[in-house]
């Protein structure tokens, strides 16, 4: 039954004594575009600052990669250049916190540490068909029915959304049994007893440490599709049906924690490894979402809208998925989170085509600048001139609704995407979906075309907000907006509208680098408290709806239809 995760014992979290309040504390995001390092001094303030552009490798259709060995010299590369950037030296680093993309995942040699393949991106695609046999497998069907049975003896909804629980090819556990049914050398490594998985952060402390430590985080091993968040561990029941070995898996960790410290040899000094977290629960807590209540808005490469939930997972069958925020010693916060993807893909495949003159530039997470000539083009315009754009490049994710017959009139426009005929649905995941504009004219602009692109990341925001109300009986407190696209006003007031809520936009949008720098920082005793870091938090715009959404009903009732029509495009069946 649902309820207060159990917490595995692990003692109490090894700290490091506090420092005087005299030096600086790294936060280094490992993002699916960028890598970035920034150097905080006490007050918050970003003092030295290094990002480089992380290279995805397509060697297949549909597959990406990441190569190991050049994340690791630009790992290494960033957090020099920042130090230097910031006129100190690396013996007054007190302590590092390590955000990372979720789910990209390698696996290694333990013996050797030689990797046996790149990183498969959470973007890559090549499980499909695997993704696809399972879920229409008989032993899905005999634990749909099951769930199903047990849902009516028990009317708990954890056993509701398990009836309908399908894989897909953003979770880790369907992409790794791809890897172990393919790789031999992987498959001899296991035999050995030799073979180690990890997702970036546990492979970036391998390096660090040079293998003296092996683990990760909850908050990271909660995005896995491996883990139970509500006991809090591994689950042997995902690893025995897709034969994955539990040895494979690292130790999981508190997220504030002494992971040990960097090997000597790689910056002239021990540096401290403070904290590992996955990157949107870092900005949630850069943010300072601390409260049950408390919603972040993620726009960078995709969009995530997280919702804290308190210490006890929040189970449903829209689409929210429970999530672990944090641990920290007995603290565990919860998080529920629903994401659609391509949000700053789109606008990075509009730059490289250079279609738009390079104004995207601002608007992709690493290279953002300034918004005001995008924001100009999409205002000079009264409306797209019934031009959409369904932005769905690596197939398409979101959100459903689980039951229509409370929905008012506007909520079915909202979601007509879906097929609501059934009181409950499984989350939309429809990889074959495709990314296309419609209603293109003679008459169409690059102005059209750009107000389009913008109008799809607001409408999305809306679905994915409205479900989040319906599924997650929580009261809204705050809505804190971060990512690179964030900087975009337009985007920012339409969403603001859409919801008709007041949405918090900060000075600094790096919230992932500030949040694992925060959670390294209160390790170390270099920040008292959350009260302390709430303080130092700094909002540039806070954005008031400004139009009812009903304004914007027959654009967005139209972009619907777009979305549905982009569905099951590359089914060759």
């Amino acid at each position: 039954m649902p309820g207060r995760p159990t917490i595995p014992e692990q003692g109490s979290p090894e700290r490091i004594a506090p420092h005087p309040h005299t030096g600086f504390v790294l936060g280094l995001d490992v993002g699916s575009s960028v890598i970035r390092c920034h150097v905080y001094d006490r007050a918050g303030r970003v003092r030295g600052s290094s990002a480089q552009k992380v290279v995805s490798l397509c060697p297949q259709i549909g597959w990406v990669e990441i190569d190991p060995d050049v994340l690791w010299l630009q790992f290494v590369a960033v957090i020099k250049e920042s130090v230097k950037a910031a006129g100190i030296e690396m013996n007054q680093i007190v302590g590092l916190g390590i955000s990372t993309q979720r789910a990209t995942f390698i696996t290694w040699n333990k013996k050797t540490g030689n990797h046996f393949h790149n990183f498969i991106s959470w973007q890559d695609l090549r499980a499909i068909e695997l993704v696809k046999s399972w879920n229409s497998s008989l032993i899905m069907k005999l634990i749909h029915s099951s769930c199903r049975m047990l849902h009516f003896f028990t009317r708990s909804k954890r056993f509701l959304a398990a009836s309908l629980f399908t894989f897909t090819t953003q979770h880790v556990s369907l992409r790794l049994a791809w890897i172990l049914q393919n790789l031999v050398e992987v498959q001899n490594a296991i035999e050995e007893e030799s073979c180690c998985f990890g997702t970036i952060d546990t492979w970036l402390l391998h390096k660090l440490t040079k293998g003296s430590e092996f683990a990760t985080d909850f908050s990271n091993a909660s995005t896995t599709g491996l883990f139970d968040p509500y006991e809090m561990c591994w689950s042997s029941f995902i690893t025995s049906l897709l034969s994955i070995p539990l040895s494979l898996l690292p130790p999981v960790r508190d997220t504030s924690f002494n992971f040990g410290s960097v090997d000597e040899e790689i910056f002239g000094v021990p540096i401290p490894i403070m904290a590992l977290v996955a990157d949107q629960q870092a900005a949630m807590f850069g943010e300072c979402c601390f409260q049950t209540g408390d919603v972040k808005l993620t726009m960078g490469t995709g969009t995530f809208l997280d919702i804290n939930t308190g210490s006890y997972p929040q189970q449903n069958v829209g689409g929210f998925y429970p999530l672990i925020g944090w641990k920290i010693g007995q603290e565990v916060v919860c998080l529920a989170e629903s994401n659609a993807g391509d949000t700053g893909t789109a606008i990075k495949w509009a730059q490289q085509l250079d279609i738009f003159c390079c104004l995207f530039v601002f608007m992709f997470s690493d290279l953002f600048t300034d918004a005001s000539e995008t924001e100009k083009m999409a205002k000079s315009l009264e409306d797209s001139e019934g031009v959409y754009f369904v932005p769905c490049f690596s197939g398409l994710q979101g959100p459903s609704v689980p039951d229509s017959t409370d929905m008012s009139h506007h909520d079915l426009i909202a979601f007509s995407w879906l097929d609501l005929k059934q009181k409950a649905q499984a989350p939309l995941n429809d990889p074959c979906a495709c990314a296309s504009f419609m209603g293109l004219k003679p008459s169409t602009s690059k102005y059209h075309l750009v107000r389009a692109i913008l109008e799809s990341i607001a409408f999305r925001n809306k679905q994915l907000y409205e479900v989040m109300q319906k599924e997650i009986h929580i009261p809204v407190t705050n809505i804190r907006a971060d990512g690179g696209v964030c900087k975009n006003s337009f985007v920012m007031q339409m969403t603001s509208d859409l919801i008709n809520e007041k949405i918090d936009r900060p000075v600094h949008l790096d919230m992932s680098c500030l949040g694992a720098a925060s959670l390294a920082g209160l390790a170390v005793g270099f920040w008292t408290d959350k009260e302390e870091l709430k303080k130092l938090r700094q909002s540039e715009t806070v954005f008031k709806p400004q139009k009812k959404w009903q304004e914007y009903e027959m654009s967005m009732e139209n972009w619907v239809k777009a979305v549905k029509r982009s569905m099951n495009w590359y089914n060759k069946t």
